[in-house]
């Protein structure tokens, strides 16, 4: 018995169907709404802050304060070093007096980041297509 054309149409459409939907449902099953509203609101803080001005993430923005890309689990770091330093400020860093909620959105938003991976620009060299590739 041989597969007929009709057959393997059906069959292949009905594969990309349920393909489709996996990769569309998927973010909604990895964080929860709550997670990813948080996380938003993290991104805000950070921008009205200027955080970026003097920080950077994945290598890129500010270069007068440090990469805080994977500061969230870089040993000897994380919330309480990420509170110390906000409260009370280092050399030219001033302190931010950031209400709890907003420190929640803020570690939230470096804690996102910092599972998401790190990238150094500078490590890639680019492709006269606009693309980059590894060193």
């Amino acid at each position: 018995m041989s597969l007929q054309p009709k057959h393997i149409y059906v069959t292949l459409c009905t594969l990309f169907i349920v393909y489709s939907f996996s990769i569309y449902l998927q973010p909604y099953f990895k964080n929860t709404v709550a997670d990813t509203d948080a996380i938003a609101a993290g991104r805000i803080v950070w921008q009205k802050n200027n955080c970026q001005t003097c920080h950077q993430l994945y290598g890129l923005g500010g270069y007068l304060g440090p990469d805080l890309t994977d500061v969230y689990s870089a040993p000897g770091k994380g919330k309480d070093f990420i509170r110390a330093m906000l409260a009370t400020g280092i050399k030219q860093m001033p302190p931010f007096h950031l209400s709890e909620k907003e420190f929640a959105q803020l570690t939230a938003y470096l804690k996102s980041v910092d599972e998401s991976g790190n990238a150094d620009p500078r490590q890639f060299k680019k492709l006269n297509t606009g693309m980059i590739e590894e060193k």
